[in-house]
């Protein structure tokens, strides 16, 4: 009877130690979010992140195509987010892709909007005791005469005095990203994109190239690079990366 009684409590115990183990909730746009057709090879770095974590670290990813910071509160999404957040958790914002798209209103957030809605995720989210990360948009594959341009314009410099002002873990993908993609080089990052060759894919008869979004390959890439930051600012959240 007493190793019964044991046993359970043993059980009880892990339970509650699985409980209060945090959740990393991700919130972003279409270089994030999960493809639902896996037979298709585009992938969200969101995606494939537990690959690289412990699979009992929960990670879920709220990140959708299309959308800013503008399009996920107006459409609800940063709503139904907030409501399953606790303390303790860890909420990963990554926008700055859509909302400098002036011709698509419903995306479109002037910088002095973005900065306004960056700061609200942040506040919100501590409200309940939960811990902002700001991830700075990725970089597109923009080539001109041989040097990676950047397209982002100022969205990723208002996070980065954002991240300054309010005290938030910054991991700089735009940085970081663009260093990657720069060393690759022109041709050699070719692999981390959607390039599409033509009678490949249904979908695309003709074939698609593609320079915003990832391969599989290209996703991991980046996946490492978030992975990177975390190590580099010993954000809690280390201790369920996988060791190598």
């Amino acid at each position: 009877m007493n190793k019964i009684i044991l046993i359970s409590l043993l059980i009880i115990a892990a339970s509650c130690s699985n409980s209060e183990k945090p959740t990393l909730y991700m919130m972003g746009d279409s270089t994030m979010a999960d493809k639902p057709d896996l037979t298709y090879p585009e992938r969200g770095w969101g995606q494939l992140l537990p690959v690289f974590f412990d699979s009992t670290f929960v990670i879920e990813n709220h990140a959708k195509n299309g959308r800013s910071t503008r399009s996920f509160i107006y459409e609800g999404r940063w709503d139904s987010l907030f409501s399953k957040l606790k303390t303790g958790d860890y909420l990963v914002i990554q926008f700055g892709h859509n909302d400098g798209s002036i011709q698509k209103t419903e995306r479109y957030a002037t910088p002095i909007e973005y900065r306004y809605n960056l700061k609200k995720f942040i506040t919100e989210a501590r409200s309940k005791g939960v811990n902002p990360i700001l991830c700075t948009p990725i970089v597109r594959r923009n080539f001109e005469n041989g040097v990676l341009t950047d397209t982002h314009g100022e969205y990723p410099g208002i996070m980065r005095e954002i991240s300054k002002e309010l005290k938030v873990p910054l991991i700089d993908m735009h940085q970081k990203s663009m260093k990657m993609i720069s060393a690759l080089g022109e041709e050699n990052s070719l692999p981390y994109f959607l390039q599409i060759e033509a009678g490949k894919f249904e979908k695309y008869p003709e074939g698609k190239i593609d320079n915003t979004h990832f391969s599989e390959k290209g996703a991991k890439a980046i996946d490492s690079l978030f992975i990177e930051g975390i190590k580099e600012q010993h954000i809690k959240i280390e201790q369920y990366i996988k060791h190598e």
